[in-house]
Formats: C-alpha cells, structure tokens, sequence
C-alpha cells in the first residue's frame, strides 16, 4: 500500500498557519510574562532568583533525576515547573500581563 502524499493546493497553507500561530501563543504567553516578571523593577529579588534558578534548570540539560528513568525521570522537572508556576502566579501584576500581551501581539500576530 503506498502513502498518498498531498499536494500543496490540499492543504490550506494560511489555516495552517493561523493555527500554528495559535498554538505558539498558547506557549509563549506563560514564558513572555515569565520574561517580564523578571524585567520588573517591583518583583522582589528572591522572586527573581528563584524564576531564574527554575528556568535555568529545567533548560539545562542536566538533571538530577535523569530523564529517561520510568516515572521519576521528569519529577525533578515537575518541581522546577511547579516553583515557577507559583512564583510566577504570585507576582505577576496586571502591567506585566499587558506587557506580555503586547510582546505576544507583536511576536505571534493572529492576522488573516
């Protein structure tokens, strides 16, 4: 049986792209206010460090637990996630949403 491989004119390439824009900022929201936080002047400093000790760990590619053992692999990860998402959640003012969204408006634009 062979693969039908579909033409271009099949496939609607500004749909696509719409969702692939979608898509990227449903991803790029928590980072960019992430980001934000971390350029406000009022987020207090231990704040500051503990968004970045978090993202430096969970980008490094060296875990403490590694990966690739069953189930305990991303637990390491999942404190790191769960650290920032808190920090985050508690910090995050309403200028540092908008400033966000305005980053988000510019780098992910919905157009078409």
């Amino acid at each position: 049986m062979d693969a039908e491989v579909l033409e271009s004119s099949v496939v609607d390439e500004a749909l696509l792209l719409r969702l692939l824009r979608r898509a990227g900022r449903l991803v790029a929201r928590p980072a960019l206010e992430c980001l934000e936080l971390l350029l406000d002047p009022d987020t207090p400093a231990p704040a500051r460090l503990t968004v970045l000790a978090a993202l430096t760990y969970l980008l490094v590619p060296l875990d403490l637990i590694p990966d690739f053992i069953p189930a305990a692999g991303f637990s390491d990860d999942l404190v790191a996630l769960t650290a920032l998402l808190s920090i985050c959640g508690r910090h995050r003012s309403e200028a540092i949403r908008q400033r966000a969204q305005r980053r988000l408006d510019r780098w992910f634009p919905l157009g078409r």
